[in-house]
């Protein structure tokens, strides 16, 4: 959950105006959130090349205030990430976007998502498939997003705390699979429970990381390439 390599110059610029006072973050504490997703995704992401139309309206109609602690809700909107607790983050709107575009979505799609944190990606991608099944390590976090997104009117989202690298294999197979950590390699669980024709998104390594697209063919051979160099936090839990 943090951002792409792109916008990481760009983001640890604005956390650094943040932190001096200097940033505009207060024009989002008075505008209009509505005005304010709009202005998001026009600056943020689509001028960066996000084309999916339906991606793209998603991001313009999901609250992403109300999906970070309220001290955090005047930055929402800005282009970086927030931190939501738990030594965890949300991740920057650029590549909430672009990895649900890489994800290529279908209506009828069953998603997994391994590393809900507050539910925002999940929230995202349940206006664009049939349901999202998401996996968080943070019980708290876990929790949280449980009661947010239903109440926020997300009713195609399951959320269960546990360990990622397990995957959710009373539910497989999945159509597609993404990750918002990042594991050293994709756990084998989870190429196991892709759908052949389906394809996962992660962020994969340790000191460098690059975002990869696994594809799984009708056959069930796996076909990988890398997108582009990212930062994310860890994918804790690799059983020994």
């Amino acid at each position: 959950m943090w951002l792409c390599s792109a916008g990481i110059v760009a983001g640890w610029q604005v956390v650094s105006r943040l932190l001096r006072g200097e940033a505009t973050g207060a024009r989002f504490a008075v505008e209009d959130p509505a005005e304010a997703r709009k202005r998001m995704v026009r600056e943020q992401i689509e001028a960066r090349g996000v084309r999916h139309a339906g991606v793209l309206k998603a991001m313009r109609e999901t609250p992403r205030h109300l999906f970070v602690p309220e001290a955090q809700r005047h930055y929402a909107y800005l282009d970086c990430p927030l931190a939501i607790g738990h030594g965890q983050t949300i991740s920057q709107p650029y590549i909430v976007g672009s990895m649900s575009e890489l994800l290529d979505p279908k209506p009828n799609d069953r998603v997994l998502e391994i590393g809900t944190g507050s539910g925002y990606q999940a929230a995202v991608l349940s206006q664009l498939v049939k349901q999202v099944y998401s996996v968080e390590i943070v019980e708290p976090l876990a929790n949280a997003a449980r009661e947010l997104l239903p109440r926020l009117g997300y009713h195609n989202v399951a959320v269960r705390c546990g360990n990622g690298w397990l995957g959710w294999p009373e539910q497989a197979p999945f159509d597609k699979i993404i990750l918002t950590a990042a594991p050293p390699e994709v756990p084998p669980a989870l190429i196991q429970q892709l759908k052949p024709g389906g394809r996962l998104v992660a962020p994969v390594g340790e000191e460098w990381q690059e975002l990869i697209v696994v594809d799984k063919d009708v056959a069930g051979k796996t076909h990988s390439h890398n997108e582009y160099a990212v930062m994310f936090v860890p994918m804790v839990g690799q059983p020994k």
